[in-house]
């Protein structure tokens, strides 16, 4: 016989926190207004870490989507500068260890902080489209991007289509500037164009993201392997890790033991018509694709005399150049336009897409402990 069992009282809500759940490429995450949320660091992460889920990887009592690309933050609000119009800062949620790292910043999550700001009142929307100037705060480097707004309305309806997302959605156009050497100081942060770490060739660079660049085939795997085949070989995983332990240090990162840079990309000749194949650890889970910015990181040792990528990618002196990053779930163009040296660009840009999910309120528990 089936008896009822008296229900619970859930605990009473602390508050409701606007929020806005948002695809950014071919992530997604959550995305704040800084005016609503405390002012202090410690108080504001508790609140997102309440409404994202945490202390276990699932993400299972909150919003975060229980992988690294679907449990993220961006907190927007106006700049503080004429430099730029909104302030972007991204967090990484670490669900499974209480913390979110600010350390980097996320190309694919940018893609929706101009739609964000523009249905927010931080930007005036024009009719046609509307060029919403970003500075992000994590690397304090900016980017413009330009959002398709007939009639002064976002439109995330659209025909164009990037890889390792279904369907189409309007371009968001991503133009970037002096992202050279934004977490570790410089392009090239050892000095060198390749270094040698345990014994493997190394291209550190960060272009916007810092990457250490290996050869697979310097590891003794192809580098077409599945991501879950390479997830599953403990050995190669520790060696990488071990690569990224002293080259986060080379690169003046200090112990990354602890945070999500820098990515590691395994590179090997293009098989289906682009610049070069990838493989990538961010940091120590073999992904399904590759950032926006670890892309544009990669995009740039293909172009630089002496890289580990550069031997691998087909060479070509046109000024500006479209290089097709492949990896696993399809690829990722970067265009550069080069400067008059060797390595040196002048700008970078790319195309991305994103869609509001929902918007709303996130209800939070009373205990945020």
């Amino acid at each position: 016989m089936l008896t009822e069992t008296a229900a619970t009282t859930p605990p009473p809500l602390a508050r409701e926190l606007p929020c806005t759940l948002m695809r950014g490429g071919t992530s997604k995450g959550a995305y704040f207004l800084a005016a609503d949320l405390p002012t202090d660091p410690a108080a504001r992460d508790a609140l997102i870490l309440a409404a994202m889920g945490h202390g276990e990887p699932r993400q299972v009592d909150g919003i975060g989507g229980g992988t690294p690309l679907t449990t993220k933050v961006a907190i927007v609000s106006p700049a503080r500068s004429d430099a730029a119009d909104v302030d972007y800062l991204f967090g990484q949620v670490v669900a499974a260890e209480s913390r979110i790292d600010y350390a980097p910043t996320c190309g694919n999550i940018l893609a929706g902080v101009g739609p964000f700001a523009i249905e927010h009142g931080l930007v005036p929307a024009r009719d046609g489209q509307t060029a919403v100037r970003i500075r992000m705060v994590n690397t304090d480097s900016h980017c413009t991007a330009v959002i398709r707004t007939p009639g002064g309305r976002v439109q995330y309806d659209g025909d164009t289509a990037i890889s390792g997302v279904p369907g189409t959605a309007a371009p968001v156009l991503l133009t970037f500037s002096d992202i050279a050497g934004s977490s570790c100081g410089a392009l090239l942060p050892t000095g060198n164009v390749r270094d040698v770490v345990d014994g493997v060739a190394v291209t550190c660079i960060d272009n916007g993201m810092p990457v250490v660049i290996m050869r697979a085939a310097d590891l003794h795997v192809t580098g077409y392997e599945t991501p879950q085949a390479l997830d599953a070989d403990a050995a190669l995983k520790a060696r990488i890790e071990g690569i990224r332990l002293q080259a986060g240090r080379l690169m003046g990162l200090g112990d990354v033991a602890h945070k999500v840079v820098p990515k590691m990309s395994l590179v090997a000749p293009a098989v289906d018509g682009g610049a070069i194949h990838t493989r990538t650890f961010i940091p120590r889970r073999c992904h399904d694709a590759i950032g926006v910015l670890g892309a544009v990181s990669v995009a740039t040792a293909c172009v630089l005399e002496g890289s580990v990528a550069a031997g691998l990618a087909p060479r070509a002196d046109a000024r500006e150049r479209d290089l097709s990053i492949e990896h696993p779930s399809g690829e990722f163009t970067v265009r550069l336009a080069l400067g008059e040296r060797p390595g040196q660009y002048d700008s970078v840009a790319l195309l991305r897409t994103a869609r509001a999910l929902f918007r709303g309120r996130v209800a939070l528990p009373g205990n945020l402990a």
